[in-house]
């Protein structure tokens, strides 16, 4: 397979070599290989479980569900985060049955075993009738590990695992200057789907497929393989940096009038668009002067410490396994898709939106359309194909994923050929080998 080429532009500092390990259909279709991940890879990664903002008060607790698992985290009295399994120790019932709740203690449905929010046992029906005595006091929730980063709190499940500053990286740093600790999530959306987790994963891992999937970002969105930087780090993590506000260099938009929405766009930051008209190029430059000079009084506190790429590029963040971060200068788009219980030929698709608190604005543009700015203004679930959108953008994503899952259980599917511009899609699987098939992390199973 030839999986190097000299048109993709790979940065020089984070382009490490790949092995060129067969990518074959059955981690895709088969019960065993699910099976390997549930026991070798998800245990191995942190998840991230909720937004701090469900976490307010004491007593407020998120509920995660991933595949058979289920975690819930828990806002401490003294302000700290705790996360626990979500069984009960005494027959393992399920403690906690919604995604949010705000409560004193933990108590269990079913015998009404109590918790203190810390996960000791604090009353059981009968305490005398223990032998040894009561295990108030003794007995606790079986605890994870739980960190925070920028608005999110993430946990995992191996102690062994890095910390979560150190295991991001290098995002946490890279993205400190868009500031988003305070941003609002305000969409939240999520939808079951009739394929396996990895294929919006690899649908991630490359740009190959904009002109066909997305045609529509190619005024609005560089998606030129010289313009376009790609970037594989240490942790496993990679990275695509996009030009914004400049329409893409496969055609020839520069010489022609500015398209739309690019000269909305322009207009948005006191620009005349007809200026530029053959040479439209030059308005990313433009946008970034204007944005400079106006938009401190506009309320964006943020761009004084954004860089000017940052400014009105894309930067595309996706972390092993399953979670892309999106970053534009006015919204964080969080992206992921997680396995489904039992069939390795379905997952769960989910989309958050977050926008930064801008002083007196009370909407926001997302992929919805406008909506105001508020915690979840949108929260649903739904089944894609029932007409329920996550998205325009996410819709056209994830409408290639069924047809790909019927195409892979095909006899007729040999095993992945990919382009060099897709070499971030090698490097996912071959982590994935070596996670799945029991090797140390980077090292060859």
């Amino acid at each position: 397979m030839n999986i190097q080429t000299k048109v993709s532009r790979y940065s020089q500092e984070f382009d490490p070599p790949v092995r060129g390990d067969p990518i074959t259909a059955d981690r895709y279709t088969s019960k065993a290989w699910m099976d390997a991940e549930m026991e070798n890879l998800w245990p191995k990664v942190w998840h991230l479980g909720g937004v701090l903002a469900e976490l307010e008060e004491p007593g407020d607790i998120i509920r995660h569900n991933f595949a058979k698992e289920s975690v819930i985290m828990v806002r401490q009295e003294d302000g700290g985060i705790k996360a626990f399994y979500n069984a009960c120790p005494h027959r393992g019932n399920r403690l906690v049955l919604g995604d949010l709740t705000s409560v004193p203690r933990i108590v269990c449905g079913y015998h009404n075993w109590t918790f203190d929010l810390d996960g000791t046992l604090a009353k059981v029906q009968d305490p005398d009738d223990f032998e040894g005595g009561s295990p108030c006091g003794r007995v606790h929730l079986s605890e994870l590990r739980c960190e925070t980063w920028g608005p999110f709190v993430f946990w995992c499940m191996d102690d062994d695992v890095a910390p979560l500053h150190e295991w991001l990286a290098p995002f946490p740093e890279r993205l400190a200057g868009y500031g988003i600790d305070n941003w609002v999530r305000v969409l939240k959306v999520s939808a079951d789907c009739e394929f396996n987790w990895k294929i919006i994963r690899d649908n991630f891992n490359e740009s190959y497929h904009l002109p066909t999937i997305h045609p529509e970002l190619a005024t609005f969105i560089n998606d030129g393989l010289p313009d376009t930087l790609f970037e594989m780090y240490p942790s496993g993590h990679n990275s695509m940096w996009m030009k914004g506000h400049q329409a893409t260099t496969r055609v020839d938009y520069h010489t022609t009038e500015v398209p739309a929405p690019l000269g909305e766009a322009a207009r948005a930051w006191g620009i005349d668009p007809d200026e530029y008209n053959g040479r439209t190029g030059d308005l990313r430059e433009a946008i970034i002067a204007a944005k400079r000079r106006l938009g401190p009084a506009r309320g964006y506190t943020n761009y004084e410490n954004m860089s000017d790429q940052q400014l009105v590029d894309y930067f595309h963040c996706t972390l092993f396994p399953n979670l892309t971060l999106t970053m534009s200068p006015e919204q964080l788009q969080v992206l992921r898709t997680e396995p489904h219980p039992t069939d390795p030929e379905k997952c769960v698709f989910q989309h958050w939106c977050l926008y930064p608190p801008v002083e007196g604005m009370d909407e926001v543009f997302t992929p919805l359309g406008m909506l105001p700015l508020e915690h979840d203004a949108v929260a649903r679930h739904s089944v894609y194909g029932d007409g329920v959108s996550v998205g325009y953008v996410a819709d056209q994503d994830l409408s290639i994923g069924t047809s790909q899952q019927q195409g892979l259980n095909s006899r007729g599917f040999k095993g992945c050929i990919l382009p060099g511009q897709e070499k971030r899609i090698q490097r996912f699987h071959e982590l994935l080998d070596d996670y799945v098939k029991g090797a140390p992390a980077g090292e060859e199973a």
